[in-house]
């Protein structure tokens, strides 16, 4: 028992002194934790409201306690099947486009040139500075019937000419490959920081060793980077069914509703248009559960096969 507290002495002290000796930094970083706790951490109390039938005149405490009645009505809820399949036929084709840019880096990271290797860094990580309207604007005009840049070039190669935003079959996959061209660029940086870390005496044994340069990037390259490419496809996964409503809503319209109306655009419908808050963070709630259990059992499985992983 003495040992215990003599322990606890002893380490309280050890956090004085470096409280003590890094105070500066510790104010360097009480601005980000204000901003964490107020913008982060405080408005978790508002998922009481998917348990009440919340009214703004009355306020969170004082509604009416519902229990589980408003997670009930979602569960019943006819196309909620069709929801959570449109929304993971998107997130799903996402996630398959997850090795592009890890295979931008390592193409990138084989130019000598530095001056064409900036120049190409720097004009695939533009178009993740647009705005999303500007972005679904440009690939609403590209996709026109009848002037779309992108309609004539499909139409060159033997494509009818069609409205493909009103394809509820093309719907998913133009918005995925919208979003990989947006941020593919963005997104490299992180791989790219990783392949600069990559010992270079491995790399030049290797060649001494007579490897090419595709060999040095299978047995070199993408084993340096391989915790990287873990850590982002966990972080990935956990955002399996979280889907930005506003460049699905900027896309939506009636003809490629079937595949366009996803949870995020239906919670945003139901929330803030109809005004029904608690039922909407019921299925954000719901929503959020689903996407920390799959975060949880990726990282278990994950580190179980390779030993890495987020903790």
């Amino acid at each position: 028992m003495v040992d215990g507290k003599a322990h606890a002495v002893k380490r309280k002290g050890r956090t004085l002194k470096r409280l003590e000796e890094s105070w500066q930094w510790y104010i360097l970083l009480l601005p980000g934790l204000v901003y964490l706790i107020i913008f982060n951490y405080l408005p978790m109390g508002g998922v009481l409201i998917a348990f009440k039938n919340f009214r703004p005149s009355t306020g969170i405490f004082d509604s009416v306690w519902t229990g589980f009645q408003n997670f009930q009505r979602f569960f019943e809820f006819p196309d909620m099947l069709k929801l959570i399949g449109n929304t993971l036929s998107i997130t799903l084709l996402n996630l398959a486009m997850f090795p592009i840019p890890i295979i931008f880096a390592l193409m990138l990271n084989e130019v000598r040139n530095a001056k064409i290797k900036k120049s190409v860094q720097m004009v695939t990580y533009i178009p993740h500075f647009l705005s999303e309207v500007v972005v679904c604007s440009l690939v609403i005009l590209f996709l026109e019937k009848d002037n779309g840049v992108i309609t004539d070039v499909l139409t060159f190669f033997g494509m009818p000419r069609q409205n493909l935003l009103g394809s509820p079959e093309a719907f998913p996959w133009i918005y995925s490959l919208m979003c990989e061209w947006q941020g593919f660029g963005w997104s490299a940086i992180l791989y790219i920081s990783a392949l600069s870390g990559v010992p270079q005496e491995n790399v030049e044994a290797a060649k001494i060793d007579g490897a090419n340069r595709l060999q040095v990037i299978r047995h070199i390259n993408i084993p340096s980077i391989m915790p990287t490419i873990v850590i982002t496809f966990i972080l990935k996964l956990g955002g399996l069914m979280n889907l930005g409503y506003t460049k699905i809503y900027l896309l939506q319209n009636s003809l490629n509703l079937p595949a366009s109306r996803v949870l995020s655009t239906y919670v945003y419908e139901i929330g803030l248009i109809s005004q029904q808050y608690s039922y909407s963070t019921a299925i954000g709630l719901f929503n959020t559960i689903v996407n920390v259990m799959i975060v949880l059992s990726a990282n278990y499985v994950i580190k179980k096969v390779s030993d890495v992983g987020l903790f």
